[in-house]
């Protein structure tokens, strides 16, 4: 009967082990796709794409914007729009030359899809010059993925400590999909 309980919590202590480690693998693998998920801007935070006193060459500022971020524009439609512009018409205020694109739907969705400086003003009467206006450099995001190291084979001796190396790691191996199991039993 000891023998019974002392197995038994040695399973249960190595699935532990076990899940705990997968859930670090699983976390270690998959904590570098972050950086390379786009991201979704509303432009303003809270306060929008309006003429309150947002500076938004402040709120530009606290960003680093990476190829395939979205900004999004949500004003009153009709009461603002979004162009973006060169940066000469950006500096002038002037929209009748330099439009590269319009937004006027009141909720504009405006993918970030190369790597290049981004102007964008309001067009309508003195709102660009009230501070309806930024610019943003786009970067390439994407980091390369590290390689994992190498995992180099023991020496085939018929020392004991390679039979034990050997076998822990076989074990561990094998144990992989039951804890991606438990992992997702006790997670999800």
């Amino acid at each position: 009967m000891t023998s019974y309980i002392f197995t038994d919590m040695g399973v249960t202590n190595f699935l532990k082990n076990c899940t705990f480690m997968l859930s670090i693998f699983v976390l270690h693998i998959t904590f570098p796709l972050k950086h390379v998920m786009a991201s979704v801007y509303t432009v303003g935070d809270q306060d929008e794409w309006s003429s309150s006193q947002t500076n938004y060459a402040s709120w530009a500022g606290r960003y680093n914007f990476s190829r395939g971020d979205v900004l999004v524009f949500r004003y009153i439609k009709g009461q603002h729009n979004v162009y973006e512009v060169t940066e000469e018409s950006f500096r002038s205020c002037d929209a009748d030359s330099g439009v590269l694109a319009k937004y006027e739907s009141g909720e504009d969705e405006v993918a970030l899809s190369e790597v290049k400086k981004y102007w964008f003003i309001c067009n309508f009467a003195g709102h660009c010059y009230g501070g309806m206006r930024f610019g943003i450099e786009v970067k390439d995001g994407a980091l390369q993925m590290m390689q994992p190291p190498s995992i180099e084979p023991a020496p085939l001796d018929n020392s004991c400590t390679t039979y034990f190396v050997s076998q822990r790691w076989r074990v561990f191996l094998n144990s992989i999909p039951l804890g991606l199991f438990l992992f997702n039993y006790y997670f999800w």
